[in-house]
């Protein structure tokens, strides 16, 4: 899944010819603190919406004020993880996309971004969660998978979680199969730590669980 897959088609960008106040209502509207200011398909630039409480004349074109525009952007073709980056690193609400020439192609919003994630996540499907937790030295995606196909399951999703400080990592896994009973035994008998596990009725839980715990690491 990259950039160009993940665009919304919700938000226009503003010109330099729109208003600070109409700025202000279009990002009430789509729940946004930042806009793309875009001149045919060159992008400026965000526009925050500190940025323009700020502005002295608020209902001039914004293009007759000296704004101190910022440009973080992905391109078309990054993946998913890249964006996550992003996004946790630069605080935004939005995120514009171009093309490998800056031509400017639209933007994910964070919504965008976490019903999408939620697809690679396997969220939708029946099926049950393990998390296990071990050290980051240990940890052997083949030997995990090893583990589960050998129970006649498939992994439909992963989510490694790193801890600041630690050498601890926990993962989650969503399985295909709704009795995860098998899959557990093999575990312990392997000696891996099983510190929650999930069967199908649960997996709402879980998975707004870890999507609260992603949001709350990118500070939204």
């Amino acid at each position: 899944m990259t950039a160009k897959d993940l665009i919304s088609v919700s938000v226009i960008p503003l010109k330099t010819s729109d208003t600070g106040l109409n700025a202000l209502n279009i990002m009430e509207d789509l729940k946004v603190s930042h806009l793309p200011i875009v001149n045919n398909e060159e992008f400026l630039g965000l526009v925050s919406q500190s940025d323009i409480e700020n502005l002295n004349i608020p209902d001039e074109p914004l293009g007759n004020h000296n704004l101190s525009l910022t440009r973080p952007f992905v391109y078309q073709d990054q993946n998913i993880f890249e964006i996550i980056r992003l996004f946790s690193s630069s605080k935004l609400s939005l995120l514009p996309v171009l093309d490998r020439k800056n031509n400017y192609l639209g933007v994910i919003t964070m919504s965008e971004l976490v019903q999408n994630f939620s697809k690679l996540a396997a969220a939708e499907n029946p099926g049950g969660v393990i998390i296990i937790e071990l050290n980051n030295n240990d940890y052997s995606l083949q030997e995990i998978a090893q583990i589960i196909e050998s129970n006649d399951a498939k992994v439909l999703g992963l989510y490694v979680t790193s801890f600041p400080d630690s050498t601890r990592l926990e993962i989650s896994i969503k399985l295909n199969k709704i009795d995860i009973r098998p899959v557990l035994q093999t575990f312990y008998r392997y000696n891996y730590r099983v510190t929650a596990s999930y069967s199908e009725e649960e997996d709402n839980d879980v998975i707004k669980e870890r999507f609260d715990s992603l949001m709350n690491y990118l500070n939204i």
